[in-house]
């Protein structure tokens, strides 16, 4: 029975001598901190800056208001110049609309005046025929009488009443009544020509050609507002463009005159880089940001503890005074006297931890609990193999 007790006792110790050996020796880090990158807000325009009051580890979301810029000194010249140009085109086409509109009521007057012109010419013309009609007819008649005269003389003169001389006489008078008549008939045909043309719409006569002067004068003016017209447009078409470009500059203006400062990620407000009521140039740093949504673990782990990870391995973490496990895996091996790498981390390492090789682990279920997620400075400790409570500890969490 004591040889039992021997036997239990010395195998007790050899599991608690396991445990204890196992425990330490596992490969842990010596140090283990919550971390996460930095994001800088950035002056978009120069003025005077107006923050919103913050501290400093406030939690902001993305898009959240963090202040505002004012410019009221902003340069609008290049605004005035165009204004003033949209000015001078606008003066310019009323110039232009205004000579189209006298000349389309000059153009209407002188339609009026040539329609006038037209039936007053054609009743003209209609008088005229009628006249030389009126001449012709007198003329036949005259020239009846002459051929009957001469028909007597003859007569008389086969007989010897009439006389040679009266005989002449009659015969000329005849003559010049037909050479009559046929100067009468031809008016006529020039007359009709004239008429028929005039209900054409051209006129013939000396001392002009085949329009009247208003219909020449209607003429002229029409080619010139054609002339306007297509001054006109091209006038329309510049003040358009110049539209465009003065609502371009005034949306310049605007935008240079305020601007909204707004938080680009879900993150903690970690510093000021410049004070509220502060004049800022474009691009200068406002405040930095944690980006919450690129935590991971910094670890400093020993030689021998470095050389057997790979990236891809898996690890625990446990944050100091919490019995929370959070399973991740390794994302860098960056080695000792690792300081550059954290330039753009929240948490910069310390001596020891240079002295030591760094480690940076993943951690997914970091970024969802709302404790740890963005709990950022948080130490603890990071297992990277299989230890002996492992078990136990998993039966109780």
């Amino acid at each position: 029975m004591r040889l039992v007790r021997i036997v239990g006792g010395f195998a007790l110790a050899l599991v608690a001598l396991w445990v204890i050996v196992g425990e330490h020796l596992a490969g842990a880090s010596a140090d283990a901190v919550v971390n996460a990158r930095l994001t800088t807000v950035r002056a978009p325009i120069a003025g005077d800056l107006s923050l919103e009051p913050r501290e400093l580890g406030t939690l902001v979301e993305r898009g959240e208001t963090l202040g505002s810029l004012a410019d009221p000194r902003v340069d609008a010249i290049r605004l005035d110049d165009l204004t003033l140009e949209r000015a001078i085109a606008e003066a310019e086409s009323v110039r232009l609309k205004a000579e189209i509109e006298a000349i389309d009521e000059s153009v209407a007057a002188l339609q009026t005046r040539a329609q006038d012109y037209g039936l007053r010419r054609q009743r003209q013309l209609e008088a005229q025929l009628e006249q030389r009609h009126a001449q012709a007819r007198a003329l036949e008649a005259t020239l009846e009488e002459a051929r009957g005269a001469l028909s007597r003389s003859t007569e008389l003169q086969s007989r010897g009443v009439e006389t040679a001389a009266n005989y002449d006489r009659y015969r000329a008078a005849a003559r010049v009544a037909e050479r009559q008549l046929e100067a009468a008939q031809s008016d006529i045909e020039v007359a009709q020509i004239e008429l028929a043309s005039a209900r054409r719409g051209v006129f013939l006569g000396e001392g002009y050609n085949d329009a009247p002067y208003s219909e020449q004068r209607i003429s002229e003016l029409t080619v010139q507002r054609r002339l306007l017209a297509a001054q006109l447009g091209e006038q329309q078409a510049r003040l358009a463009a110049i539209e465009r470009r003065v609502d371009d500059e005034r949306r310049r203006v605007a935008e240079l005159r305020s601007a909204t400062l707004r938080a680009n990620v879900r993150g903690r407000v970690w510093s000021f880089l410049a004070a509220d009521g502060e004049r800022l140039q474009r691009g200068q740093d406002v405040m930095r940001l944690v980006d919450c949504g690129s935590v991971l673990v910094t670890v400093s782990v020993a030689e021998s503890v470095y050389n057997g990870l790979a990236v891809g391995d898996t690890a625990e973490f446990r944050p100091s005074g919490s019995d929370r496990v959070f399973e991740g895996t390794v994302l860098r091996l960056a080695g000792a006297g690792a300081a550059t790498i954290y330039q753009n981390l929240a948490v910069a390492p310390s001596e020891r931890h240079l002295e030591r090789y760094d480690v940076a682990v993943e951690a997914p279920g970091l970024d969802a609990d709302a404790e740890f997620g963005c709990a950022i400075g948080r130490t603890g400790r990071v297992f990277f193999e299989t230890r002996p409570l492992d078990g136990l500890r998993r039966l109780f969490e």
